[in-house]
């Protein structure tokens, strides 16, 4: 199995130097050769033998192999249950029971255990570079934490994630740095690009990223929906239908990879908050990169999803093609304050905004009859957004005990501006 550039530039590569690298070196993002078929419907006891099944074939090459078990143990070892919510045929696939109350722990984890099994002994420090705009930047962190060898970066807009969101970024020490930027996530994006792209500095500092730019999130990813599909089509012979909350497009472009490669999943339906790119886009517009809106689902707060070029690629460059499998629809913050107040009588569950946001589109899709089996992706444990949902539901959430340690130790962070300069200043070691 080799990796390509979404933009066609460069030639193949291994998984190994795809995972060190981040980006390609013509700026775009590695993808598959091609997509393997395997048996994605018969169901995996544990989550973690899924996502060994669904990565084997792109590590058989890698010197990775032979540890592929280990590490799926270790990165998936806390569940991702598909509940049923109250109302026929109405699921939420919980992805938020990992250390930072995240889905991103799940592959924060597989690329951290796999960065390090491929660091060679007495190798230099290598620094991970992370834009984050809300959760990716806490599960990196929390992943990368203490092991030896690796320093992380972490960029997040100041202002732009919620308090508890803010104290997971930046309450870790030792070899995690996190800066705060007075900028939106895609100028911090856009300098972790900017930096990666760099040679010159790549020369002198060994670079990695944990974006969902990065392969190691990417395909593990796909995992969860792979074993949340198996098991429900095994028990209701029905296809699986998801909606995904997206902003870069990470977690739904791992979503289309499990379809493709045989998980019986049937159509996929991302939910957006006001950043409308997409949902613009696949009802067919030009696609057209916005200046990013600040909403409540601040994790989606995304106006330039970096993934679409992964997406674009796997349906070779046919947007017809595109707007055939993937639908989208946005939701305003008036949409997600209403979901979340409603969601405990209506769906028996309490929603973070960014589930929340899912959770409407769950109800635009039945109001309009649609009677399929929806499954809505909860992104994140609703006690990260405190202050949004409590006032809305009329009562406390508690914190899982993971994010409760996370807010009792002190949070340290500095500030960078927005500019090239001071990011490569920070990477060499200038003060």
């Amino acid at each position: 199995m080799r990796f390509v550039s979404s933009r066609g530039g460069g030639v193949p590569t291994g998984f190994d130097e795809a995972l060190a690298a981040g980006l390609a070196p013509d700026g775009g993002l590695y993808v598959p050769e091609s997509i393997p078929g395997i048996d994605l419907t018969t169901p995996r006891a544990t989550l973690a033998q899924t996502a060994e099944a669904v990565l084997a074939p792109y590590l058989v090459q890698s010197a990775l192999a032979g540890r592929l078990s280990d590490l799926c143990t270790d990165a998936f070892g806390f569940d991702a249950p598909l509940r049923a919510m109250r109302g026929s045929g109405d699921w939420l696939l919980e992805l938020f029971h990992g250390p930072t109350a995240a889905f991103k722990d799940y592959a924060a984890r597989f690329l951290a255990g796999a960065l390090a099994a491929l660091r060679p002994a007495g190798a230099p420090l290598s620094t991970i570079l992370v834009a984050t705009s809300g959760d990716t930047g806490a599960a990196v962190a929390a992943a990368f934490h203490r092991r030896p060898g690796f320093r992380v970066v972490i960029l997040y807009p100041e202002g732009r994630v919620s308090p508890r969101q803010a104290h997971g970024l930046e309450c870790w020490g030792d070899n995690v740095e996190t800066y705060r930027v007075a900028a939106r996530f895609d100028d911090c994006q856009r300098l972790v690009k900017q930096a990666l792209s760099d040679g010159a500095l790549r020369s002198r500092v060994t670079l990695g990223s944990a974006n969902s730019i990065s392969l190691g999130r990417l395909l593990p990813q796909a995992a969860y929906y792979a074993h949340a599909a198996a098991h429900h089509h095994a028990a209701t012979g029905r296809l699986l239908n998801v909606i995904v909350p997206t902003g870069n497009l990470g977690n739904a472009c791992a979503a289309v990879l499990a379809r493709r490669m045989g998980a019986p999943l049937g159509a996929l339906h991302l939910a957006c908050n006001a950043n409308d790119t997409l949902p613009r886009f696949l009802a067919g517009a030009d696609y057209a990169p916005m200046a990013t809106r600040t909403t409540l689902a601040n994790a989606m707060d995304v106006g330039a999803p970096s993934n679409i070029e992964r997406l674009r690629h796997w349906f070779d460059g046919d947007d017809a093609a595109l707007r055939a499998a993937v639908r989208a629809t946005a939701v305003d913050d008036v949409r997600i304050r209403a979901a979340i107040a409603a969601s405990p009588v209506r769906h028996g569950v309490v929603p973070c905004p960014h589930t929340a946001v899912g959770l409407e589109v769950l109800a635009d899709l039945r109001a309009a009859g649609d009677t399929r089996d929806w499954a809505v992706v909860a992104t994140a444990h609703p006690a990260k957004f405190e202050t949004i949902v409590e006032p809305l539901v009329g009562h406390g959430v508690e914190a899982p005990v993971a994010l409760a340690a996370c807010l009792a130790r002190p949070a340290i962070a500095r500030t960078l501006r927005a500019d090239t300069d001071a990011l490569r200043a920070l990477l060499l070691g200038a003060t």
